[in-house]
């Protein structure tokens, strides 16, 4: 058995902020449990032409500046190894290849088991896991009837397997809008949106958007609950909407159901489909946390602003947790300073 004073689940950005900061808040021995073989967490699984929305001077983690020029706009891979350079400095032991099955609370500290028998313990635990890692799938009528493909963006890598093929890409985020434009060069795609796509300008005034959230503050106001209720936005700096346009994708209102070889719209068509890939985004999920008084009866997180009811945990990496900001490279630092000081307090 192996302890410390601080577990971090997940060796994600989420995860590897909160690991570099410990250090600065009394935290001296510090585990990072990584359920893949290499630190990134869901990075490496994104699709290939993953481009971020924001610079790289806005997507820095804290101590490491993102390399190159500050107005560029990185690609998934560049964000991969920026993530591994950045946990090779880190002075908390990662382990790698670790699955994390329980987190319980055992005479005043946190045991922490893994999948494959392993057993560390702590004062304290943060999950960093996130979201990524569970895709959510939408209850969509005749699913199981359906002969065709239909697998989520988490399973998407790159158009070439869909060439002449007739796809529909569901969702109208930002990460719809890049499939469907590049799977619209080779196959007869549409996007299909339960609300028309809310297109955001990328360079307002000429300067990046991220540059406006920084220097009015919006991006790290206390504004969780009424960023929850606000309609989903497409950043574009006219790209996106050309290559729609350009490869002829049109938007249709969500299907209302799949029959055997496709779908029906709304208006009753009936039509014969090849793909279905769902856009659909992912939902929060720690597993390892059932039973441990940290969740509520669907599962969801018991916390405030990352600090749980349950005493000595957190979570770091969360969806507007603390603001527009929370589940970025940019905005990860900040919520792990917030959790850990409050951490330390709590375990002494």
């Amino acid at each position: 058995m192996e302890h410390a004073d601080l577990i971090v689940i997940g060796a994600g950005q989420s995860g590897l902020a909160t690991a570099a900061l410990a250090p600065r808040h009394g935290f001296a021995r510090i585990l990072v449990l990584e359920a893949g073989e290499a630190p990134g967490g869901a990075w490496p699984r994104y699709y290939d032409s993953l481009t971020l929305f924001s610079p790289a001077r806005y997507s820095s983690l804290p101590g490491m500046r993102f390399p190159g020029d500050g107005d560029r706009y990185p690609t998934r891979d560049e964000v991969v190894d920026y993530l591994r350079a950045y946990a090779r400095q880190l002075t908390a032991h990662l382990h790698t290849s670790t699955t994390v099955t329980s987190v319980t609370r055992q005479d005043g500290a946190w045991s922490v088991r893994a999948q494959d028998g392993r057993e560390f313990t702590a004062r304290a635990v943060i999950a960093a896991t996130g979201d990524y890692g569970t895709p959510y799938i939408p209850d969509l009528s005749g699913r199981a009837e359906f002969t065709g493909l239909v697998l989520h963006a988490a399973d998407y890598r790159s158009p070439g397997s869909f060439a002449g093929q007739r796809v529909v890409v569901v969702g109208g985020g930002n990460s719809a809008i890049q499939i469907a434009a590049e799977l619209g060069a080779v196959a007869d795609t549409t996007l299909a949106t339960r609300r028309p796509i809310g297109w955001m300008t990328q360079r307002p005034l000429g300067k990046d958007l991220h540059w406006w959230l920084k220097h009015t503050g919006l991006d790290v106001a206390p504004i969780r609950r009424l960023l929850e209720k606000a309609p989903v936005s497409v950043l574009d700096d006219g790209r996106y909407r050309s290559a729609l346009q350009e490869h002829g994708i049109d938007r249709h209102e969500m299907f209302t159901r799949f029959t055997p070889d496709g779908v029906v719209w709304g208006d009753g068509t009936k039509e014969a489909v090849d793909a279905v890939v769902l856009a659909t985004g992912y939902r929060p999920a720690f597993p390892y946390l059932t039973g441990s008084g940290a969740l509520d009866a669907d599962g969801w997180p018991l916390h405030r602003g990352g600090i749980a009811t349950a005493p000595g945990l957190g979570f770091v990496g969360m969806e507007f947790q603390r603001s527009f900001s929370s589940k970025t490279l940019r905005g990860v630092g900040r919520d792990a300073v917030h959790v850990l000081s409050r951490l330390r307090r709590q375990v002494g």
